[in-house]
């Protein structure tokens, strides 16, 4: 499997050749209309749990030096759960891994995006089912071995706004949270019956936001695998063909981190 990965990746950035060798004189060709980019940025706007501080960027340098050129530096921080990012194992699982542990091949694969946004649309507290996967392999054949679950709900139109997008702007305010997330069984049925490395959702959440107790969570975690949340611009995205990438900040002993999400078109 992640011999194929390797390939998959190659051939997404346009420099397979025989062998898996590039030549050297070679300058590799990307065709960036081919590129979705499925991040939000990091700033004021962005979006935590309502428990959680926000995103704090600050200039330490910005201007002129006594020497006259130009330099700038600036200090960040932020919470590791929050705007576009994974949730590695250790989140929900003692003994899982941890975002610096979590391998680069759990992280890149081909994307299968199950749409509900339909349903969604209807129901914020609607959840990708066992019978939407189902209706999907009928529709685009079986989930590759290898592949990242991408469950569209369409709820990217409401960022930034955190009271759409969340349901509540109230700092604190857990009980008010409404967004929908993938169904227990639903992941349940994907970790017993196909060989996928992760999920992604453009929610702030696998679970849905009126969960108490987090089975997504603790079931996909659980084994061990990591989950990518807050995907930007899902609604770009075909139901297969593209391949994904989710590269997550390499924080030691991390249970998540702000991840750069992108996606190769076919």
């Amino acid at each position: 499997m992640k011999s194929a990965t390797i390939a998959i990746v190659l051939v997404a950035l346009g420099i397979a050749r025989a062998g898996f060798t590039a030549e050297a004189n070679s300058p590799v060709k990307i065709d960036t209309a081919k590129i979705i980019d499925l991040t939000y940025s990091f700033d004021a706007r962005t979006i935590y749990w309502p428990t959680e501080k926000g995103f704090v960027h600050q200039f330490e340098k910005n201007g002129d030096t006594p020497e006259h050129y130009f330099y700038a530096s600036a200090n960040y921080a932020a919470p590791e759960h929050g705007g576009t990012h994974t949730d590695a194992p250790r989140h929900f699982n003692r003994r899982g891994v941890t975002l610096d542990q979590v391998p680069l091949t759990d992280c890149i694969g081909p994307a299968a995006v199950i749409d509900f946004s339909a349903r969604a649309a209807r129901d914020p507290d609607a959840m990708l089912s066992v019978d939407d996967i189902e209706a999907y392999e009928a529709a685009n054949g079986r989930i590759p071995d290898g592949a990242i679950v991408v469950a569209r709900s369409g709820w990217g139109k409401y960022w930034p706004d955190k009271k759409r997008y969340m349901g509540t702007d109230k700092p604190g305010d857990v009980a008010g949270l409404r967004f929908p997330g993938y169904s227990a069984a639903a992941v349940d049925f994907i970790l017993k019956n196909r060989q996928v490395v992760a999920i992604a959702i453009d929610t702030a959440s696998m679970d849905p936001g009126n969960s108490k107790d987090f089975p997504v969570h603790r079931i996909w975690l659980g084994a061990n695998k990591p989950g990518f949340e807050n995907l930007a611009n899902a609604e770009k995205l075909p139901a297969r063909g593209a391949t994904i990438f989710c590269i997550p900040m390499k924080i030691g002993s991390g249970t998540g981190g702000p991840t750069r999400i992108f996606a190769m078109m076919p």
